[in-house]
């Protein structure tokens, strides 16, 4: 299926109000990935009187101006004064980053950016988490409403930070009167991202937990920093998820990417993914694993009323994602080079995806089977 052209997917949601007349908009995490994504759109909008650009490095977006700080530093606030809006994407969310010193950065972060917005007059502060804070639960309902109880617990990568950034900013405004905060879930991240959810698209089978039912609902990154510019806009507020209308079973995301299955029992593979994470092969811990099992897909009912639309399906997204991820090999959840990775395959396409075939032999040799 063609995609259509970027330009005319970024003039779909691009609004006309004159120059001069928007909000002056600050951005942490300006220098890259989304953050320097949605900097290069903000500066180019006729509805934007300012960009401020905010991270530890300078990026490559010359209209905006840059402040080289660390958010964690509370000279943030002086930066800020002028701001109408703050946009704040400076989170960690590596794979490969020490679990606590990635905690600590993103709860610091959000806390401080939080309350320098507040001393510095921003009346309001944009956070982008993830649609699962939801939870990936065998009974949530298909979709999820955007009020729906946060069900997740802090065993996925990330979830924990991001259930604690949400507290942050539903605290704020009582702390701060006067400060508003909006919240912005993206389903699973695809464009220049790499998650345990991408990764899980680069075995050269596709895990499946006997028993469970998966389904996939999609988010561009294009439509990811036009709905964060919606959100800088103030056409729409609160809480909302963002992603592809609709979502994919796994049987259709199988006939679409042509990668087979591997069926393992619940036991086998929630054991394995625990102990591999826990002896330091796999950066994914077990709780990653529910959000291929269960349904977490979100209405995206909210921006829909705002008018906005994606342009991306949940089809494109999955092509785009395949694509960017050929030739890459991940065996347990780390990326190995195509020798490696050859050889890792011929122990078997189980290994390739958790080293679970190991482990089940070195258990049967422990039990004498």
């Amino acid at each position: 299926m063609s995609s259509p052209d970027p330009q005319v997917r970024a003039a779909r949601n691009i609004s006309t109000r004159p120059a001069g007349r928007g909000p002056v908009v600050a951005v942490t995490g300006a220098a890259s990935g989304v953050g320097a994504l949605l900097t290069a759109r903000l500066a180019a909008s006729e509805e934007i009187k300012q960009v401020v650009a905010i991270d530890e490095r300078r990026g490559e977006v010359s209209e905006a101006q840059w402040h080289i700080l660390d958010v964690r530093d509370p000279a943030i606030a002086e930066k800020l004064r002028g701001t109408d809006v703050v946009v704040h994407l400076a989170v960690d969310l590596d794979l490969e980053s020490d679990a606590a010193a990635r905690t600590a950065y993103n709860v610091r972060g959000a806390q401080t950016v939080l309350t320098a917005a507040a001393a510095a007059g921003v009346h309001r502060v944009v956070l982008c988490t993830s649609a699962m804070v939801y939870g990936a639960l065998p009974d949530n309902d298909i979709p999820l409403s955007e009020d729906a109880e946060l069900r997740a617990t802090a065993e996925a990568t990330g979830v924990g930070d991001m259930l604690e950034i949400e507290r942050l900013g539903r605290r704020a405004p009582r702390a701060h009167p006067g400060l508003q905060v909006t919240v912005v879930r993206p389903a699973v991240l695809v464009g220049g991202t790499d998650t345990a959810l991408t990764r899980y698209f680069e075995s050269p089978r596709l895990l499946v937990v006997a028993g469970s039912r998966p389904t996939w609902q999609f988010c561009h990154v294009e439509d990811l920093v036009s709905a964060l510019e919606y959100a800088a806009l103030e056409k729409v507020d609160g809480e909302f998820a963002v992603g592809c209308d609709g979502w994919l079973e796994q049987e259709e995301v199988e006939e679409l990417s042509g990668i087979r299955r591997m069926e393992l029992p619940s036991a086998v593979a929630l054991g394995a993914a625990a102990r591999l994470h826990r002896i330091g092969l796999t950066p994914s811990p077990a709780g990653d694993l529910a959000y291929t099992m269960h349904p977490w897909v979100v209405s995206v009912g909210r921006l829909h009323d705002a008018g906005w639309r994606p342009t991306w399906t949940n089809e494109e997204v999955l092509a785009a994602l395949l694509e960017e991820v050929e030739g890459r090999h991940t065996v347990a959840g780390r990326r190995l080079g195509r020798k490696d990775a050859t050889a890792a395959g011929a122990a078997g396409a189980t290994v390739a995806l958790l080293g679970t075939a190991a482990l089940v032999r070195q258990m049967r040799k422990r039990r004498g089977m």
